[in-house]
């Protein structure tokens, strides 16, 4: 297997390598357009100025660049045609020159003459006001600074954003699907499940600056996640000099809770650095009751986790900016979580008329490290000013968690069987994850504003899953090897791209693209040998059209075929126990599932007045109770389920009722559908269902500011459980002070305490009801401060680069 994922790799490499760096890729024809910027009064060079080279007769911009400290740009490889060149910055009136043709000679444009605005100050501050919801052509922004988020962690901002929520063990569900993929900066995660929760929880909100939800993203992506991506843009200054935040804050609930965290940038032109570091002791609860009906008889489970966690999180890179043309970054990431975990277990049985005859309570203490670091190299290269470039990047991603736990069960009275009355379990469990990525993009404008974009990305990961029960006997501690598990998993994922985007006019633009994947797998269990093998490609279209009548309406539509791989965890066919008689066991055999998404969306002034998305899941992965009458066990197993649809409509936006009175709303209504055979029989479950998210702003004298915000979900249908509704209202107030640098937010999350899960399965012989509560209605204070430089010094500003590069940078 091993060898057969080298041959791959090394094929593919020099495939793309030779496609992607061919000579027809890197070249062509055009010639140079140069000039300079003066200030028309002293004839002195306008350093930094914007400068965009526009295309006659429509007026679009051919191409953009910074001049230089002298006022000077080049433009090179300019195709034939008319233009003119427009010099802009913030301190002086924008300069045009006249139009001029090229055909085929240098052309140097006489010096723009800039002229200085009247009302130019030596220092301008940048105060953006962005309203809390953002409609782009292809994606739903959330603007996290406008929430008051004091006391929240990353997770938990998640449940603001339109179509997110979590499900009963805190995994993340976007379009009523689990299968969403969540980047960080625009880059993968490499985490799912339980570790993306936990390491989503260890970041402040303060960290965070907006959630952009994409629901059909271009082939430049990664085709995982059936319901689209979840990208989190961390907080990154990036003007001139050393600025930071620094936040404090402290929590109650049912148990206290504290946090701090820094953050700081050094940016000095040619090298730009940066470092965050976040940690915090969480102390916290769960309680989860399950009751089952089996045959004549109810069980009633309450299980009662108390967590103690204390998190700290690390990120530390610099990027230095070589020349105009080429910039090379690096980023290193480190996590560390160590918990102690008390879970106590109480099931009890009752006959029909509702006596309790048996119980089992469980006492389960449980030590667990996790520690997650990875490393991110990047290079990017401007080959030209017609928007040419070529970047890369090499991620390196180490996981691993270890639990020691110790299970003591006191069976009472029917639960006793066997003359079972004590029964004592401990187990020692490892997992490590190690994966390598590699990426290559290229961008080639082909004139006539159209532009190609070709890229490739390979990932290997390595997964090793061990862990070893032992039974107390009356010889001391056994091995039980109907618990003991060892698993090796080994992936290998080769993807290419190819798109192409066309601005016919500036009402009018489309993008198309189409992504090849080929997934090659082994997972072992070493306990049982089974081996399952995958070795499959599959094509993944894309398209986007963008079409703005009037500059206060934009109507958007796209379309995305994407497929959801199993995590790593639901693969290893182990037992996992949270108490005798309930479990959660991997599957080895899951196969990917596949999605088709349409997203129609229609903006009026930056306010979503209809936006339609339909969702098609074809061999859903969804966990399936089997229940056993004898043995009353309830174990869990993630299987693939045949088809689930989703239809929805929304509208949100900002609506400013008052100049003192800022207002956020969010509709959304579904018809959810599955149909599956489940255990030999058919499956069919409708509901429609509809949520709604409102935040309000009182802005009061002297800096002091009032939020209220609440949601509510209606009955639901996820999978197969049958969700009941769900709401929470929150309260909370602000004040700013030290000419807006220092900020002091109180706020008291789900007033009522009303937030829970709640959820019913009812198929074959399972009849379970769910209910999981947790520390949801809390006290949060904090302090956030920043310093350092927060303005934009006139003749210092400086080239930031395309999108792509701000994902990079902003790590």
């Amino acid at each position: 297997m091993r060898r057969h994922l080298y041959y791959t790799r090394c094929l593919f490499l020099l495939l793309l390598f030779t496609a992607l760096l061919s000579p027809w890729a890197l070249a062509q024809p055009g010639t140079t357009v140069k000039g300079q910027v003066l200030e028309a009064k002293t004839q002195k060079p306008v350093g930094f100025a914007t400068i965009l080279l526009v295309q006659l007769p429509d007026s679009s911009v051919a191409n953009s660049m910074m001049a230089d400290e002298a006022g000077t740009y080049v433009f090179e490889k300019v195709a034939a045609g008319r233009y003119l060149v427009k010099a802009s910055r913030i301190d002086f009136n924008t300069a045009v020159s006249q139009p001029f043709a090229v055909k085929g000679q240098p052309v140097q444009v006489p010096a723009l003459q800039a002229l200085e605005k009247t009302t130019a100050l030596k220092e301008v501050v940048v105060q953006g006001q962005r309203p809390l919801l953002e409609q782009q052509a292809d994606r739903l922004i959330l603007n996290v600074e406008k929430l008051n988020t004091a006391g929240d962690n990353a997770l938990e901002v998640l449940k603001n954003a339109p179509g997110v929520r979590l499900d009963k063990d805190d995994n993340i569900l976007f379009r009523g699907s689990g299968s969403v993929n969540v980047m960080l900066n625009g880059k993968m995660t490499y985490m799912s499940g339980t570790e993306l929760s936990n390491y989503l929880k260890s970041l402040p909100a303060s960290a965070v600056s907006k959630v952009e939800l994409i629901a059909n993203p271009p082939a430049s992506y990664d085709a995982a996640g059936t319901a689209g991506v979840i990208n989190i843009q961390l907080k990154r200054e990036l003007t001139k000099g050393m600025n930071g935040t620094l936040s404090v804050g402290t929590g109650y609930g049912k148990y206290e809770k504290a946090w701090a965290g820094i953050n700081l940038n050094y940016n000095l032109g040619k090298f730009s650095f940066y470092t965050r570091l976040n940690t915090g002791h969480y102390n916290s609860y769960n309680r989860l009751t399950m009751e089952r009906t089996i045959r004549d008889s109810l069980y009633r489970s309450v299980n009662f986790w108390h967590p103690k966690t204390k998190s700290v999180n690390v990120v530390a890179g610099g990027d230095w900016f070589i020349h105009k043309q080429h910039t090379v970054g690096l980023m290193l990431k480190g996590y560390t979580s160590p918990e102690n975990t008390l879970t106590t277990s109480n099931s009890v049985n009752y006959d029909v008329p509702g006596n309790a005859i048996g119980s089992v309570q469980m006492n389960n203490p449980r030590d667990v490290a996790s520690h997650n670091y990875s490393l991110n190299a990047n290079y990017k290269f401007d080959i030209d000013t017609t928007g040419r470039s070529l970047s890369f990047d090499a991620d390196f991603v180490r996981y691993r968690n270890g639990a020691d736990e110790l299970f003591t069960n006191q069976y009472l009275g029917a639960a006793v069987t066997g003359e079972r009355e004590l029964e004592q379990l401990q187990s020692f469990s490892d997992a490590a994850i190690r994966i390598f990525a590699v990426k290559l993009d290229y961008v080639h404008p082909l004139g006539s504003n159209w532009k190609a974009e070709t890229g490739w990305k390979s990932s290997w990961v390595q997964n090793d899953s061990d862990i070893r029960f032992e039974r107390r006997q009356e010889t001391g501690w056994q091995n039980d090897a109907g618990r003991t598990n060892h698993f090796l998993y080994d992936e290998n994922i080769n993807a290419g791209y190819l798109s192409l985007s066309k601005k016919f006019s500036k009402q009018l633009s489309f993008k198309a693209g189409l992504r090849a994947e080929q997934t090659i797998s082994e997972g072992t269990s070493l306990t049982t040998q089974n081996v399952a093998n995958r070795n499959y490609w599959e094509l993944f279209p894309s398209a986007f059209v963008s079409y703005s009548p009037k500059d206060d309406h934009q109507f958007s539509t796209s379309y995305s075929r994407r497929i959801s791989r199993p995590n790593y965890r639901s693969l290893n066919p182990f037992t996992f126990y949270s108490d005798p008689y309930t479990g959660l066991k991997g599957n080895p055999f899951l196969q990917p599932s596949f999605s088709h998404s349409f997203q129609f969306n229609y903006i009026f002034k930056g306010f979503q007045l209809l936006g339609i998305s339909y969702l098609e899941q074809k061999d859903f992965v969804m966990e399936v109770v089997r229940q056993n009458d004898v043995t009353k066990e309830s174990i869990s197993t993630p299987q693939n389920l045949a088809r689930a649809t989703s239809l929805s409509f929304s509208s949100g936006g900002t609506l400013p009722v008052k100049k003192w009175w800022n207002a956020n709303l969010q509709v959304q209504a579904s018809l959810n559908k599955v149909n599956t055979p489940v255990q030999g029989e058919q499956y069919n479950q409708e509901q429609f269902s509809w949520d709604l998210s409102t935040d309000h702003n009182f802005v009061l004298p002297k800096n002091f500011s009032v939020q209220i915000a609440g949601y509510y979900s209606s009955p639901s249908v996820s999978g197969l459980f049958q969700n009941k509704a769900n709401y929470q209202l929150n309260l909370g107030g602000k004040k700013t002070f030290l000419d807006g640098r220092a900020t002091v937010s109180l706020k008291l999350n789900d007033i009522f305490n009303t937030s829970r899960f709640r959820a019913h399965l009812h198929y074959d012989n399972v009849n379970m009801y769910w209910q999981n509560e947790w520390e949801s209605r809390r006290l949060n204070l904090s302090f956030d401060y920043k310093f350092g430089n927060s303005k934009i010094k006139t003749a210092r500003n400086r080239r930031t680069g395309t999108g792509d590069e701000e994902n990079r940078v902003s790590k």
